[in-house]
């Protein structure tokens, strides 16, 4: 098993030191998914929601949520990031968020790929709540990463 490196000798939390890693080109895709009631996601797909315009709104939180990653997840470093996309994919019984994000730099995005598409999710759920409130938020989960020294990772 390989040593967890977010915990020092002694077991206590630590940010990790990454001054020594290269700055190279990372990219990670995570996903994740909603799913509702039939009433709930034709409102969505129609632009009828009391609150606006739940796909435009659910895609800026995502963005917005992977630039704030670190004030998050405590021991997330700040990254600038090259860019971010929030996709959203209408499924039978809801929807299929699929965050991309990119940055050169010396540590990779996953996480800030995971926190984009909760965000987004989570903001699914508040703006169509009022007609599901049994809404199930799932599935979030890392899907490929691509650069630094542990190489590429594609999950199925």
């Amino acid at each position: 098993m390989s040593q967890l490196t977010h915990l020092d000798a002694s077991g206590a939390a630590h940010m990790v030191d990454i001054s020594d890693k290269a700055a190279t080109k990372r990219r990670a895709v995570a996903e994740g998914r909603i799913t509702m009631k039939a009433e709930a996601l034709e409102a969505i797909r129609s632009q009828s929601l009391a609150k606006g315009d739940a796909l435009a709104t659910a895609r800026i939180a995502g963005i917005m949520a992977a630039k704030q990653t670190a004030q998050i997840i405590p021991l997330c470093h700040p990254l600038p990031l090259d860019a971010i996309s929030l996709d959203l994919e209408f499924e039978a019984s809801g929807l299929l968020a699929r965050a991309t994000v990119i940055t050169t730099h010396g540590t990779g995005v996953e996480m800030e790929a995971l926190t984009a598409v909760s965000a987004a999710l989570l903001t699914l759920y508040d703006m169509a709540k009022a007609i599901d409130k049994g809404m199930i938020i799932s599935d979030i989960r890392l899907r490929e990463k691509t650069g630094g020294r542990s190489g590429d990772v594609r999950l199925p």
